[in-house]
Formats: C-alpha cells, structure tokens, sequence
C-alpha cells in the first residue's frame, strides 16, 4: 500500500530512488519482483540539484509561521469538502491492488493496470466482490458494499445517544488490538486517515449501492448488475473530476485546453491511447501537494461541533485525524491534556476507548458543500456556518506543523519534531527523488518561469524575510518545485497556473485515458443521473447517494 510518504519510488528508467541510512539519495536497481510490481512513476525532465538542508528548514518554518494570516480560496470560493474530495482522488490515483496479495499469481494485464496511475476507483471497489480476499468489503449479495454503523455517546447533546447504521466506515471488528478492530475494512485505510476524507469515501459506498438499488428496481440482469453499476459510478466519477473539481483547483482554461485539444507534454506522442500511463514524480512529490495548502486548522463540522454555539466547540484539524481508525483512536482526547499531551496520546494506537465512530462526528455534508449550486436552497447553511478551503499558496495551517504520527506511518518511533512537519517532509521528500526546481521544469514545458522577485516576495504567502542573503539567493536560483507551484498559484489568485496547472490537467486527463472506463477515450458519452446530460458534480453525486435528503446529507439536525 502506498502512502503519502512513501520510502521509495520507481522511476522508469532509472530505477529505485530512495535514501541511505544518513538520509543521503541513492539509486538502487530493482529486483524482478519490485520491478514487475512497484509502481510506476516517470519524470518530465531532467534530475535536479539538492536544495541545501538549511534552506530546506528554513522554508518549511516559514510555510507553516503563520498558517492563521492565510487567505481563504480565492472567488468565487471552494467549499472545504473539495479539499479532502481531491485527498481521496490522490487515494485513487495511486492505489494499486495488485500490492494487496504480493507473492500471489495475478494476470499480468492486472499487474500493469495496478501499477500506473488510473482514476477507476479501485480504491473503493478494490479487485471486486469475485476476488476471495477482498470480497470482504462487500455484503452477502456480493452486489453491495458494506457500511459501517456509528456508537453511541453519552454527550449534552441528546441526539447523539444512539447507533446509527450507515454512517461509519464498515470496520474489521475483529482483532487483538484496539488498532486491529477499528481498521477500516475497505480497499485503501488511507482513506481512514482523516474524518473528511473517510466521510467522503462513504459517500461513495453509498453512492454506488444507491446505483445497485436502481439497477436491481430496473429490472437490470442481475449477474451483469455489479459490471453495469461500476462501470456508471466510474464514469460519472471521471465526469465530476474534469467539470467539477479540477475547474476550482486549475485555471479552467488550462483544463479546457487539455480535455479537448489533448496533452502537450505526458505521453503526448501518438499512439495507443489504452496503454497504461505512468505518474510524473513532478506530480507527485510536488505539484499534487496543492492540496496541502489548503486545509484548514478547523472546521464547522455539524451541529454538535462548530463556533457558533455548538456544545463541543469547532472541529480541529487533530480532531479529524483523532476520529479515526488509522490515525487516531476514534476517542475524545482527555480535557485536562495540553496540545502536546494531546498528541502523544493519539501516537498510541491502542488508546481510546471506541471502536467504532462517535455518532456525534457525523459530517454535515451541507457545512462541507454548497447545495444552492443545485438549487436546493433547503439543504444550504448561512455562510458564517459552512466552510470553505485555504487559498492555494506557500502557507500551511500551524497544526501541520506537527503530524500525528499515524500520519506518515511513524507510529512506534520517536522521530524528532522537524519530521511531524508537511512542509519540511514534503521538501525533503524532492531531496530524495532528486526532483527538477521550479525553474527547470518551467523550462522543460516551455512556460514563462517566475521572476525572482515573485518568488521572494509572493503575494501574502509565506514571508521569507527569514532567511539569509546565501539562502535568498539559492532559492531564486534553484526554487523547490513545491514551493514554486504554490508561489504561483498565489500569485494568481489560488488557483494553479503555469507549471501546477498543465502537470495536474494532464495527468488527470492521462489517468482517465488509461484507466479501464474512460469518458476520454469515450467522448459521446454523457452523465444521465445528474440533472441535465451536460451535469454531474459533486454535490449530485452527494444528493444521488444520499436520496436528496436532508436527514442523511445530515442526520444530526440543525
């Protein structure tokens, strides 16, 4: 299973990059069974020069000095759910299947899909219902996914002190640990990492079992109903990435470009276009990070948690990761802890005592997108009461300072603090993969490079009136490619542009191409369960799963 940190990486034609026992990179060749298994990144250009590890430090202090001065996105705003929507397409993108079962014989055509990038959703579907290992993520019927059912919670609030089947994460149960039990039985646990995202992916379980239901009412064959539903979710899902999301993260005129004249720079040769892609490391290591800056420190969660009355006060960010199975303990913290007691605790996987979702952390899908958009003014909050994203720019909120461990797999060691930091591992992270600057790949895809005074001075991102004179210097010279990406969105108004935004069209628009359905490579092709043939976004993905009501976008009330 692949993590947001990974240790190493295979780069087609170079072989395995990774570090040696000093933090050093090295290249080491693979063996037949990495070979045939990792998977599979590529690289846009040329290696690049390693920042020195005193500007690396020094930059990731500044990302995350002052993440409480950092815009909110830019106009018209993001709703905060598409933060953790595009966590959970990262999720897909990477997942490979075919590293669930290694040692096993799997058909080779299974093995090169698994290990290129794809968006398929094989992060909720796993290898199916058919497969003896992970027919366990669905019901009896073999048609379905299973869900999960929250816990009862004695809180102030009434309305909480009960279970509420449908609404968790299905969970293993089972186990000697309290880890073992609370992990949650789907394909990808990274989609357990946080609340949001783990919302979310059950917002996709219900999609597709919702698309069953009416297959089944349709009268459909029933041993072609599971085919027909995946093949309908993946589709609209594929349609919602290239309307919905990536518009509100890349300049659209970016997007449009790609999407209907094609690729300038990924596999943009001619050829068989069903061939399985690779990931650039460019992608990877830095211009998909974007997502990053745009979290929140907290959240107007539902009505048990928000600042405007609710009696548990906002959702934090470490609360997110606490209500969870993979990095947290599904447990309120103890109130007497300080924030550092806090999250000592929450690096004991066997703390808590749930096992399950505390019915009172239910999303309010309502609070995390904009319904009005679809003309349900119903099921809209006043503004004060939603969320929407941080811009996409060179801050970081403070809590991503300081990671839990389960978040980057460190549960069980003692790193020291500069690890628990985004910033600083997502910098060090190109150290290791010898990732091209900014200014390299700006020049590999023939785009006009930032001037220096951009990218020293930005435009209200990080301040790095920290560094010194040596290290302003070396950043205009050899700008980390992260960074650059998001200096540049900063300086056009929170969205990607330039360098982010042609690497993220064009892997997108490559990932859907690649994958086994694809509207790209199906261009009649048009949504029929949104509410004309042209639409399908998020928010009726969500109504769609959800029955259009309101007591399950938000089972807790106003």
């Amino acid at each position: 299973m692949k993590r947001h940190q990974q240790s190493r990486y295979l780069i087609v034609g170079e072989g395995l990059r990774t570090t040696d026992d000093t933090g050093q990179p090295v290249l080491v060749p693979p063996s037949a069974e990495e070979e045939q298994r990792e998977f599979r990144f590529s690289r846009l250009g040329d290696t690049g020069r390693p920042v020195s590890p005193g500007l690396v430090v020094a930059l990731a202090a500044a990302m995350t000095a002052d993440g409480a001065a950092q815009p909110d996105s830019a106009d018209p705003p993001v709703p905060a759910g598409f933060t953790y929507l595009a966590q959970f397409v990262d999720h897909d993108l990477t997942m490979d299947p075919t590293a669930l079962a290694p040692g096993s014989v799997i058909p080779i055509e299974d093995i090169v899909q698994g290990r290129s990038p794809a968006l398929d959703l094989d992060s909720l579907y796993g290898r199916g219902p058919a497969d003896a290992r992970d027919s366990a993520f669905y019901t009896e019927d073999g048609l379905h996914l299973r869900m999960g059912t929250t816990a009862a919670v004695t809180f102030p609030d009434q309305g909480v002190n009960d279970d509420r089947p449908g609404f968790d994460l299905p969970r293993r149960g089972t186990g000697v640990t309290r880890a073992e039990r609370r992990a949650p039985l789907i394909p990808d646990p990274r989609n357990d990492e946080n609340l949001a995202v783990a919302q979310i992916h059950l917002a996709f379980i219900r999609f597709h079992n919702q698309v069953v239901d009416d297959l089944v009412a349709a009268g459909h064959p029933p041993d072609l109903i599971f085919g027909a539903a995946r093949d309908l979710v993946v589709r609209h899902y594929q349609w919602m990435l290239r309307t919905d999301l990536l518009p509100r993260l890349v300049d659209p005129g970016i997007v449009e470009d790609v999407f209907t004249t094609g690729r300038k720079h990924i596999d943009a040769t001619p050829g068989d276009p069903g061939t399985a892609p690779t990931m650039p490391i460019e992608f990877s290591v830095a211009a998909y990070r974007l997502g990053h800056s745009m979290i929140r420190g907290g959240y107007q969660w539902n009505r048990v948690f928000n600042g405007h009355g609710g009696p548990g006060g906002v959702a934090t960010l470490l609360l997110l990761f606490r209500f969870t199975g993979v990095n947290g303990n599904l447990s309120p913290p103890d109130p007497d802890a300080d924030p550092a007691g806090q999250l000592s605790e929450l690096d004991d996987p066997d703390s808590g005592s749930f096992e399950r979702l505390p019915t009172n952390w239910i999303a309010d899908f309502r609070r995390l997108f904009d319904f009005a958009a679809a003309g349900r003014p119903d099921l809209t909050v006043p503004t004060e009461h939603g969320n929407v994203t941080k811009r996409i720019d060179t801050l970081l909120v403070d809590p991503l300072a300081q990671l839990p461990l389960g978040a980057f797999g460190g549960r069980g060691t003692d790193p020291p603090p500069l690890q628990r930091n985004l910033a600083f591992r997502n910098l060090a992270r190109a150290h290791m993969v010898e990732l091209a600057s900014g200014q390299q790949t700006a020049r590999t895809l023939e785009i006009a490079e930032l001037k220096p005074e951009q990218i020293l001075d930005g435009a209200a991102g990080a301040d790095l009136g920290g560094l010194s004179a040596e290290q302003r210097d070396e950043l205009i010279g050899n700008t980390p490619l992260w960074f650059y990406i998001l200096r540049e969105a900063e300086i056009h108004g929170g969205r990607l542009t330039g360098v982010g935004g042609r690497v993220v069209a064009e892997v997108f628009h490559r990932a859907v191409e690649g994958s086994r359905t694809s509207i790209v490579r199906e261009p009649a092709w048009r949504p029929s369960l949104g509410p004309d043939p042209d639409t399908f976004r998020m928010v009726d993905l969500l109504l769609y799963a959800f029955e259009g009501r309101a007591d399950l976008l938000n089972p807790l009330g106003d």
